[in-house]
């Protein structure tokens, strides 16, 4: 019985080979987010709470242009399997053409409207007047990285659908040292700087990002690999093959977009719950929860190419054993993640936050043993939504998210917000219970096997 979930040792060093470069560059990322929350932490409790607000934000369009190239990512997954080059640049393109219509919509959202969508997310906190007027700023900044974001995710996740993911993780690498060091300059004014406090973390992202889309524009254009289209040929598209991607990925934004509007409603009855202290000790612990979400980022890449490629390819049985091997190893690895991210985050709230309040470290330790306890049944959940889009079955995640984040998650939020005074960690704790239901909704739906189909046929 334990055969059907534990694959073999030749598996799960091709799956490795994919899972550890993404997750690696994940690492990076998080690892510098730890190190600006640590700089900006050093302005106080007002400016992380504000910073942080915004990002929470940014989230919002973050995940959105990571639904685009997922949707765009499971038809290059495919095509690559069934060895179709010109598919394989139709998908590129949609991931282009969608990322920058996102990218140019929330840059109007962030000069136009900055102030009431933090007020928003501030609503009830004690500082909620400091904390936005420092948050406006940040926004402001931080909008002019859209673009590059869009552009730059595209690229590098076209090349992990390809099964090259060691070029995203050696741009972000690059791009993240770039971030670090234009922290430690303009935050605090280093080496003869300005000191611009939020302002200067706000430029630093904007030039590490620049350059990190810089080096893959100029690294595609040398390497030309084969999703390789260039920008001018981005429109010429088929415009019936763009129709047929939006039709079949709606349900993947019904669900990603339920899943980020429920987490940020409810992020928003969190910061209600006291002042300054809460808003920034929960985003410190959002923070080092991030560095454990790799594993996630992790194997939604790995499973768009061992079962995205073999579907591709008609293997679809050799496809429903994978699928099992990719649940079973999701769970061990979450496991393995929670219980060494324990003793990580005992060491590191003390050093790396030391210049929060009391409080607000005391939240942060309490909102990582909650996430960390939940890991194992958050990567299975992730295996099973990776598992079902891969072969373009994007109902399951609709059905799973919408049904229980609009019954359930948000619904019992604002129950306890209103019913209670229980605070932020453990109103967290209670309200992601809710995981247990939807995953056994994905469950019911993936034993279906309707994703176990080639979609490369008659596009």
């Amino acid at each position: 019985m334990l055969r059907k979930y534990i694959g073999t040792a030749h598996f799960y060093r091709e799956a490795m080979a994919i899972a550890v470069p993404v997750m690696l560059q994940q690492l990076i990322m998080s690892l510098v987010s730890l190190i600006d929350n640590f700089m900006v932490a050093g302005l106080g409790d007002i400016s992380m709470a504000a910073v942080n607000v915004s990002n929470q934000l940014n989230f919002i369009f973050l995940v959105l242009i990571t639904t685009v190239c997922a949707s765009g990512g499971i038809y290059l997954a495919q095509f690559k399997g069934a060895g179709d080059t010109e598919g394989m640049r139709n998908a590129y393109r949609f991931k282009v053409i969608m990322g920058l219509v996102f990218a140019a919509l929330y840059f109007v959202c962030c000069h136009l409207i900055p102030g009431p969508m933090m007020a928003v997310m501030t609503m009830g906190n004690a500082a909620q007047e400091e904390i936005t007027a420092q948050g406006e700023q940040y926004m402001r900044l931080i909008s002019f990285t859209l673009i590059p974001i869009a552009l730059s995710t595209a690229i590098g996740t076209s090349y992990r659908e390809t099964g090259k993911p060691t070029i995203p993780l050696l741009f972000s690498a690059a791009a993240t040292l770039v971030n670090t060091c234009g922290n430690w300059l303009l935050i605090y004014g280093n080496l003869g700087a300005p000191r611009l406090e939020v302002r200067g973390a706000a430029i630093s992202t904007i030039i590490a990002r620049c350059f990190e889309l810089a080096l893959f524009i100029a690294y595609t254009r040398l390497n030309r690999p084969p999703f390789f289209t260039r920008f001018s040929e981005i429109l010429h598209v088929k415009w019936a093959f763009i129709k047929n991607i939006l039709i079949k990925s709606a349900m993947i934004f019904a669900s990603d977009l339920s899943w980020v509007s429920s987490e940020t409603i409810v992020t928003a009855l969190y910061n209600g719950r006291g002042g300054a202290e809460t808003v920034a000790g929960m985003a410190a612990g959002w923070t080092l929860g991030n560095i454990f979400f790799l594993v996630f980022n992790g194997i939604h890449a790995t499973t768009a190419v061992v079962i995205g490629g073999v579907l591709g390819a008609g293997r679809l049985d050799e496809a429903k054993k994978r699928a099992e091997w990719i649940k079973g190893g999701a769970v061990i690895f979450g496991a393995v993640i929670a219980v060494l991210g324990a003793g990580f985050s005992v060491l590191m709230i003390p050093i790396a936050f030391m210049n929060l309040t009391g409080a607000a470290r005391s939240i942060a330790l309490g909102m990582v043993s909650v996430i960390l306890i939940y890991m194992p049944l958050w990567a299975l959940l992730n295996a099973q939504f990776a598992i079902s889009r891969a072969g373009g079955d994007t109902a399951m995640g609709m059905y799973a998210d919408v049904s229980v984040n609009s019954l359930l998650f948000v619904p019992g939020a604002f129950f306890i917000a209103l019913a209670t005074n229980i605070g932020p960690v453990l109103m967290f704790a209670i309200l992601k219970l809710t995981d247990i239901v939807k995953y056994f909704v994905a469950r019911y739906f993936l034993n279906k096997e309707k994703w176990v189909r080639n979609l490369t046929r008659g596009t």
